[in-house]
């Protein structure tokens, strides 16, 4: 009976992507599902022709150069800018774009990536698989695992290449944190150290025709004599007089970005802006070659729902702008939106995370055109000594008044100009304080 058995199981068919596995009961055959094999289209690993060293992009010489024997390679790339093609926005390319159906939607990096994911922040970041860094750069943690690159991400079409030199970075840091007064004295010294990261980040630009249409109640001031039977006169009064109102905007919108990532604020990201689009390439592997990548952690439909709140706000301002009167209620406002184009795109950027006083804070570089932000500690202590300053004087020169007052003396004029004193001072000491609030955004 047991061979039998056996038998009927040898004939039946074996799914192709199971394999027989070791069993743990004698006269059982096990099958279990084959495992994944990474299969990346078109990948290829990038080493020097002339000595088998590993090769890098390189800003300077804007191609692929060996550090070993100096060789440069070229990259074939289209220089395409603003002109760089766009997926029109319907439903069936957008489903077409998440499932990875449509012919010119592309998978994977095009290269043998690995992927380290940092168990701090939760990050992925792509890697040459020879890189030998564990080191987060959105958190600078070491808790970072590597595994295999996954080869279903969506692969970006075009790509601003780095065009600012690591070494670089940290003549621009230095500068950046040299800026303004209310900052530690020592916080150069300290982000002295810190290591900036190169990493394409990934972004969506969207594009689309706007048009709203407003509708209204307006009141205007009107002016009109009466006459005053208890005063036996005409006399001047205003009044406000309601009326319907309405009107149309057309507002073209290009190549809006928003961002693909969740790892740094987008506050942090707008002030980075702008990144020269006109400087857009076809997406070639070459240029990741020794640069790490992140893929977009910000699905489309996401990111497209945050475009077109940001475009109907700007269509709303545009719509109060044709309304002269600074008396409006009951507002409402239809906007349509046609011509919907998107693409995804990598954007170069250097990233840093230094310590201060236990605090990490994080320093980002426009890889395109250097431009500077991040967070810095206010030092508090120099702000409120100058809110002191400010204020102290006033409050002294009255107090003196009140006392030589109460003793008799003439120092009326006294009192009121350390009233003056202390009233300027406060609202210099309360613009002071705000500015101070925002400074730790710069």
């Amino acid at each position: 009976m047991l061979d039998e058995r056996r038998a009927r199981m040898s004939e039946s068919p074996i799914p192709s992507d199971f394999i027989h596995v070791e069993s743990k009961l004698d006269g059982i055959t096990v099958y279990a599902p084959a495992s994944r094999v990474e299969n990346i289209p078109d990948a290829r690993d990038f080493k020097c022709p002339n000595c088998g060293a590993t090769t890098a992009y390189s800003p300077r010489a804007a191609s692929v150069t060996c550090s070993n024997c100096g060789s440069v390679y070229a990259i074939h790339a289209d220089n395409v800018g603003r002109g760089a093609a766009e997926f029109e926005f319907t439903l069936e390319t957008v489903k077409q774009a998440e499932t990875y159906s449509a012919p010119e939607v592309l998978r994977g990096w095009g290269v043998t990536r690995r992927e380290l994911h940092c168990e701090s922040c939760g990050a992925n970041t792509s890697v040459a698989p020879t890189e030998l860094s564990t080191t987060c750069p959105f958190c600078a943690s070491n808790r970072v695992a590597a595994r295999t690159a996954m080869p279903e991400i969506f692969r970006p079409r075009f790509l601003i290449p780095f065009q600012i030199e690591r070494d670089a970075c940290a003549r621009f840091s230095r500068e950046w944190l040299k800026r303004g007064w209310m900052y530690p004295s020592d916080l150069v010294r300290v982000a002295y150290n810190a290591q900036f990261t190169g990493i394409y980040l990934s972004f969506w630009t969207f594009s689309a025709r706007v048009q709203a249409a407003w509708r209204a109640e307006v009141g205007r001031e009107k002016t009109e004599q009466f006459f005053d039977m208890s005063e036996m006169k005409f006399k001047t009064r205003h009044r406000l007089e309601w009326k319907w109102e309405q009107g149309q905007v057309a507002l073209p919108f290009d190549d809006e970005l928003q961002t693909g990532t969740t790892r740094i604020s987008a506050s942090l990201l707008k002030r980075l802006a702008p990144y020269q689009l006109n400087a857009l390439v076809t997406y070639e592997p070459s240029y990741l070659a020794g640069w790490r990548a992140q893929s977009y952690e910000i699905s489309l439909n996401d990111a497209w729902d945050a475009a077109r709140g940001r475009m109907r706000e700007i269509a709303r301002d545009a719509c109060d702008e044709q309304i002269d009167s600074n008396h409006v209620r009951n507002f409402s406002m239809n906007a349509a939106f046609d011509d919907e184009a998107w693409r995804l795109l990598l954007l170069p950027a250097y990233l840093a995370t230094y310590k201060f006083a236990g605090k990490s804070y994080q320093i980002v570089i426009n890889g395109q055109t250097g431009k500077v932000a991040g967070d810095k500690p206010v030092a508090w202590t120099k702000v409120w000594l100058i809110v002191g300053i400010l204020i102290l004087p006033g409050i002294l020169l009255a107090a003196v008044a009140l006392v030589l007052g109460a003793l008799h003396f003439g120092t009326g004029g006294w009192f009121v100009l350390g009233g003056f004193l202390f009233v300027v001072g406060a609202v210099i000491a309360v613009i002071l304080i705000q500015q101070a609030m925002r400074a730790g955004e710069a």
